[in-house]
Parts: structure tokens; C-alpha cells; sequence
């Protein structure tokens, strides 16, 4: 139902899909989307009922920021609600959108609403009046009696996220140009089965590598020690659907198993690598200095699978190799959207798409984390790799970056 802006319409469904979509492409900027839980006053209670990038699901469970992927020529992000577990002192829930360029460069902007379970469309709103604002209020779901509805909004702003956010009452963080070294942070013994806590206030701020900028320095920004989490999630690309085609190049995410992994090599010469086969989920408070906290079979974890790298011991890690492989349930990565995101203990998180893959890889180098003079750089890989007759895929990895390994054959069984 394609709708107005200020329009409204019923809400029938408990649990729904609300997705942003916009049309990709060469020099087409990136687009992120955000969540706010406002109450009758319109705010935020605190900085948790805000739900985006760096904070993807709110402490309810109602709110979750599910990621992105591709349609056609198209993108998608998608926030899901589950309606009937909106706490009740919210009263609005605001879908917004922010763009490193304006929202005049970006075509066919979007935000739909449908059921979670069903598919179908209840609402659709376009956007078709952006010039030069930086970030955007699509629509909001809201209450009224008791039900809920959809309205759809279109209000710009030209302070981008962080100027939306502060409306909106969330504390925002942004750091100093050249933050000072940060204490030792606590970091978990064991396991943690779920991501850490952010701290507070928010930071908004990012850094996506790219083959035009391709590194950058931990040491520089100030992340010399504590826990550095380096976060794996991925999301199925919709294949073309049509007569005689029908979608059956569809991955079924479901399926999928995805082992996030890493190569180590200390400057004393031990080497080794950290992944879920034979339980070598590796020791963050002995070498390697680097911990996988679970195995996530489906996808279906929340905070996806997380490395944990001891920066306490940075100048024993000569380098290390964070890769993922493609272990069931699909041919190689072109059918999906991996994203994997390193969040240092000072500094903005740094962020690494895999979505450019077209040939049929199931072995993914990520980043490439070297201590050089002292100094701990992260480099931009997104190499896809094509493991040769005979060769394991994590010994792929191992050959692509010189290891020098041996290697036999295991399973997770």
C-alpha cells in the first residue's frame, strides 16, 4: 500500500519487518538505519532505546537491527519489531535513516512494513523530496487505543545522525581527533555468550575500509590495550525471481554455517589458528591472545560469532589473519552478505563488507592485522579464495598468506 506523507494506516500484525530500500551502485553513498523507542513525551528513556550499527538490538528484544542485502539492483536494511513486546512506556517507535553523502544522491529511497511471518506489504512510504540532508525520519510505528498503526513521516535533517539523535534525547560521543591511550578495559574469562555491553554515551562514528582506503592504525587511534571484539554476521541475497527461475538460486540462511576463524603468528614463531573444528576456540589470557566465543551454526545469534583479541599482548602478535569460511549449507559467499566489524577498545569501529564476490569462494580473507615497528595495523583483504584440488579451506588461507602450517582433516562432528 503505497502511502503519503502524514498518512497513516492499521498495523494488523504482531511481529513485522520494517525495511529501508535504496538503489546501489557506483558513487551511490552508504545508507544506514536506525531505531528510536520514544515515549509519550518523545524521547528516549536512555541511550539503550536507541537501536542501530554499533547497539543492534534493544535490551526488550522487541527492537533488532537485522542488516542488510541485496536485491536486484537494490539494497535493503531491515528492523524488526515485535510489536506485542514493546514495553509499555513506549509509545513510538522511529525509523530513521543516515547517509555519509546527502539523500539527494541517493534514488529510490524507501521504508516498507510487513508481517514477519507472512511477507505481506501493510504499508509502503517513498521518498522523492530529499536534497540535502544527511539524515531522515522514514515513518513510525505508534500506538493509539490500544493498536498500533504507521505513519508515514519524511522529515530531513541536515545535522545527520548525530544531529537526529540528540533530538531525539540519546547522548552522543564524539571523540577527540587524536583520543588519549585508554586504560586496561575488563574483559570476560571465559566465553561470553553474548557481545559486550556498549559503553555509554553512543558513538555514532565508523570507519569503513575500502580498496580506495584500506588501512588503519589501532595505535593511532589509541586502542593499545584491553579487548579488541572483532564481530561475523551475514544476511542471504534474494536471487532474481521470474518464470522459469522461481528463486531457486535462493540461499537458505537457515542453513548456512559460517565459521568465523583466525590465523596467529607470534614474534616468538608459534603459530597456530583459532576456529570452531576440534573445540580450538584459542585463549584470550594466554597465547595466542585470541578467543572465538561460540559457534553460530545458522546465523540465528543475535551478536553473531565474535573474536576477542588481548591487546594487553599486542607486542607479542606478530600478525594475524582474520578469514572466514564458508563450512555447510552453501557453494561460496556470492549468495550472501557478510559484514564483520572490529570494535577496538578506543576508537570508532572499523567495518569490512564481503558482498563484491562473484565466483564460487567459499574461503573469505577478512583483514590482515600486523604489528609493524610497534605499531598495530588493520588491512582491508576482502580476497576471496579457490582452494585447489586436494587443499583444505582454512589451509587456502594459510597458503594465500604464507603460513606455512600443517594441516589434516577434522570436522566439527
Amino acid at each position: 500500500m503505497s502511502m503519503r506523507k502524514g498518512a497513516n494506516v492499521p498495523v494488523p500484525s504482531a511481529t513485522v519487518r520494517v525495511e529501508l530500500g535504496w538503489r546501489g551502485g557506483p558513487g551511490a553513498p552508504d545508507v544506514d538505519v536506525s531505531a528510536l523507542l520514544l515515549t509519550a513525551a518523545g524521547k528516549v528513556r536512555s541511550d539503550d532505546d536507541f537501536v542501530f550499527y554499533n547497539q543492534p538490538v534493544h535490551p526488550s528484544g522487541a527492537v533488532r537491527h537485522e542488516g542488510r542485502r541485496q536485491e536486484g539492483t537494490g539494497v535493503l536494511e531491515t528492523i524488526g519489531v515485535t510489536l506485542s513486546a514493546v514495553e509499555e512506556e513506549i509509545g513510538t517507535v522511529v525509523v530513521a535513516a543516515s547517509t555519509d553523502g546527502t539523500f539527494g544522491q541517493v534514488s529510490g529511497l524507501f521504508v516498507r512494513v510487513l508481517d514477519a511471518r507472512g511477507g505481506v506489504e501493510t504499508a509502503r512510504f517513498d521518498a522523492t523530496d530529499a536534497t540535502s540532508e544527511t539524515a531522515f525520519v522514514l515513518g513510525e510505528l505508534y500506538r493509539r487505543a490500544g493498536a498500533w498503526k504507521f505513519r508515514a513521516v519524511g522529515q530531513g535533517y541536515a545535522s545527520g545522525l548525530a544531529g537526529l539523535a540528540t533530538d531525539f534525547g540519546i547522548t552522543v560521543d564524539d571523540p577527540a581527533p587524536a583520543p588519549a591511550p585508554a586504560p586496561p578495559a575488563p574483559v570476560p574469562v571465559q566465553r561470553p555468550a553474548h557481545p559486550p555491553a556498549p559503553t555509554r554515551p553512543v558513538r555514532l562514528s565508523k570507519i569503513t575500509l575500502t580498496k580506495a582506503a584500506p588501512a588503519v592504525s589501532l595505535t593511532k587511534q589509541g586502542a593499545t590495550s584491553g579487548g579488541m571484539r572483532v564481530n561475523l554476521t551475514w544476511s542471504a541475497a534474494v536471487p532474481p525471481r521470474g518464470w522459469m527461475r522461481k528463486g531457486q538460486d535462493a540461499v537458505r540462511l537457515e542453513d548456512v554455517d559460517l565459521d568465523l576463524s583466525c590465523l596467529w603468528e607470534l614474534r616468538d614463531g608459534t603459530k597456530g589458528v583459532v576456529h570452531p573444528i576440534d573445540d580450538q576456540f584459542g585463549s584470550f589470557h594466554q597465547p595466542p591472545y585470541v578467543q572465538l566465543d561460540h559457534d553460530d551454526r545458522t546465523g540465528a545469534s543475535e551478536g553473531g560469532e565474535n573474536l576477542v583479541i588481548n591487546l594487553d599482548h599486542a607486542a607479542e602478535i606478530r600478525r594475524l589473519l582474520v578469514f572466514v569460511v564458508v563450512y555447510a549449507g552453501a557453494t561460496g559467499f556470492a549468495g550472501l552478505q557478510g559484514v564483520a566489524t572490529l570494535h577496538p577498545p578506543a576508537g570508532p569501529p572499523i567495518e569490512v563488507r564481503l558482498d563484491e564476490c562473484t565466483v564460487p569462494s567459499p574461503v573469505a580473507a577478512i583483514a590482515l592485522i600486523e604489528n609493524v615497528g610497534g605499531e598495530l595495523i588493520v588491512r582491508r583483504e576482502a580476497k576471496y579464495l579457490l582452494p585447489a584440488p586436494g587443499v583444505f579451506k582454512q589451509q587456502a588461507a594459510d597458503i594465500e598468506y604464507g603460513w606455512g602450517m600443517s594441516w589434516q582433516p577434522a570436522s566439527k562432528d
